[in-house]
């Protein structure tokens, strides 16, 4: 047998023996494969040759076999010391739920706080919005100190003046349009010689484009 395989042996028995509970030869693999990189086959061949050595114990279930450690080197335990172990297990049961309880409370915490600013961002922070207050305060003023404020009955007039100069623009652009329509069809030449021909701009040509009101 190689010096693996007698590792194999080793890391299989003690494991037993300190788990002292039963297991198939899949759970012992499941259990010791990534710490140890045992093998499926590895495991079950130790397994069973340490049954046949009486290291450990073998039943079979159906088609299942269970192995456990060898009672017999364990000593005796009273009612007694079974019920204090009972005991002892249920207190540390509890003791382990309420620790479980308080790390889960501190874990809470811990997120709340890393979801939360820094003295020190929060300092930076106000001194930016600061900032951001004074300049809004300085464009504040210059409006407030300004002397060509438009009052909004004179917004109103410039929108209706302008209103009224778009509406006749295309009421002239328009007649314009059909004027020089009638002109092309009895002339010769094309829309673009008539108008170099009579000094006619566009708005295209000024690139101007008309406002939709």
């Amino acid at each position: 047998m190689s010096k693996k395989d007698n590792g194999g042996l080793t890391v299989i028995f003690a494991y037993l023996n300190e788990k002292n509970r039963p297991y198939s030869a899949q759970d012992v693999f499941n259990n010791l494969q990534k710490q140890h990189g045992l093998g499926k086959t590895a495991v079950v061949k130790a397994m069973e040759q340490l049954a046949l050595e009486g290291k450990i114990k073998e039943k079979t279930y159906g088609k299942q076999k269970i192995y456990f450690a060898d009672q017999a080197q364990f000593a005796e335990v009273s009612e007694a010391d079974l019920k204090a172990i009972d005991s002892r297990t249920s207190d540390l049961s509890t003791q382990v739920q309420a620790i479980s309880q308080g790390c889960r409370q501190l874990d809470a915490e811990l997120k709340e706080l890393n979801s939360s600013l820094t003295t020190e961002e929060i300092i930076s922070e106000i001194q930016e919005l600061k900032e951001g207050c004074s300049g809004y305060r300085e464009r504040l003023e210059k409006i407030k100190s300004a002397t060509n404020h438009v009052t909004p009955e004179q917004k109103e007039m410039v929108y209706k003046e302008r209103h009224l100069y778009v509406k006749e623009w295309k009421k002239r652009k328009r007649l314009a349009s059909d004027m020089m329509g009638s002109i092309l069809e009895g002339y010769p030449k094309t829309k673009k010689q008539f108008l170099e021909e009579v000094g006619v701009e566009t708005d295209e040509d000024c690139k101007v484009t008309m406002p939709n009101t």
